[in-house]
């Protein structure tokens, strides 16, 4: 999977942006507020059809103007794919590959590998269970059509329950045979989800180990956990259990739409008792375990994208990860840093070849 040029029309910051990449590594450096992340989550974009750092698809056009629009142009198994992202004020997003229309964004997901180390991880510690599932799911979701869609009509369903729930408290009344239907939908997609995200799991977490390891020199005892309701109860019993709860609270209160996965460090929550390199560390042992996972997978190697990766971390992690990149694992790899001597110094050391965009 390769990147050769990517065009920015009313995107963030820019106006108009193009840029060619002929290099395995490609270094946007400048001052804060030119745009260097804008330009890695343009790609992102393309990829995952929906920003990294703004879900809200109209706030990424430039402000006074109508649309957006991104076009890149990628080399995968030999073959030139065209990727064209578009959103206009009052309109839906327009995703096109080689000019053809994707009916649903979900059809994209996974063909595009890519994976982003960020400061703005730092959510899936601080923040709550939701931002760690769609981390779990992300990365399922890139590597399992069938995965993805129990996803989308889990959350369906879901959504008609809690509507229902919240129809009866309205009105009040209650019919249990109606509620019983969705209890048995819930259940027949919301095992199976359990299931991969579980197996998931315990082939994830070695990897993780892994690359944690190479990272802190073996100092740190850090453990993943993935936490459901469904391990010790089936959903069924579940949903039966908590009828009075729902009712009362007017949504589902159990389900794989609670799980959650801890992230620990000497058995204790890394979000309390881990300084800010450790957590950083944990973090991008977390991408890389990711990226490796869906090399794997996929059988391609991701785009790798580091946006501001080098800053609060010490010199020794920096030069694992930067060890990790000159062993060849890796395939393009864009990186952002407000330090322009930092990075040249940093990207020489591995010896492949890399191109500074100065913006």
């Amino acid at each position: 999977m390769y990147l050769k040029k990517i065009s920015l029309l009313n995107y963030k910051s820019f106006s108009e942006a193009n840029f060619e990449f002929n290099t395995k590594i490609n270094c946007f450096v400048g001052k804060n507020g030119v745009g260097k992340t804008n330009v890695l989550d343009a790609i992102y974009h393309l990829s995952y059809s929906k920003s990294y750092f703004n879900p809200l698809a109209v706030q990424n056009i430039k402000h006074g103007e109508d649309f957006f629009m991104i076009e890149g142009t990628f080399e995968k198994s030999e073959q030139t794919e065209n990727i064209i992202c578009s959103l206009k004020k009052g309109q839906k997003k327009m995703l096109k590959r080689n000019n053809k229309i994707y009916e649903k964004f979900s059809d994209h997901i996974g063909f595009i590998p890519l994976v982003i180390i960020s400061p703005s991880d730092i959510d899936l510690i601080v923040e709550g269970s939701e931002t760690r599932r769609r981390f779990l799911d992300s990365i399922l979701s890139q590597l399992d059509k069938k995965y993805l869609k129990s996803i989308i009509d889990y959350q369906k369903i879901l959504s008609q329950r809690n509507a229902l729930l919240k129809y009866f408290a309205l009105n009040h009344v209650f019919e249990n045979d109606t509620l019983a239907i969705y209890n048995e939908q819930l259940e027949a997609i919301g095992q199976p989800i359990f299931e991969k995200r579980a197996n998931f799991i315990k082939e994830f977490i070695p990897v993780f180990n892994k690359h944690h390891q190479t990272i802190t020199n073996s100092n740190e005892k850090v453990q993943l956990v993935y936490e459901s309701q469904l391990s010790k109860q089936s959903l069924t019993h579940l949903l039966t259990e908590n009828l009075a709860k729902d009712r009362a609270l007017h949504y589902t209160s159990v389900g794989v739409h609670k799980d959650d996965l801890l992230f620990e460090i000497d058995n204790y929550p890394i979000k309390k008792f881990g300084s800010q390199g450790q957590q950083k560390s944990f973090l991008i042992a977390l991408k890389l375990a990711q990226f490796e996972f869906v090399q794997a997978q996929s059988g391609e190697k991701p785009i790798l994208l580091l946006d501001d990766i080098f800053d609060k971390l010490d010199e020794t992690r920096v030069s694992k990860i930067v060890s990790m990149v000159n062993n060849n694992d890796f395939g393009q790899i864009f990186i952002s840093d407000t330090h322009p001597e930092r990075t040249e110094n940093i990207v020489k050391s591995t010896q492949q070849s890399y191109t500074l965009f100065n913006l």
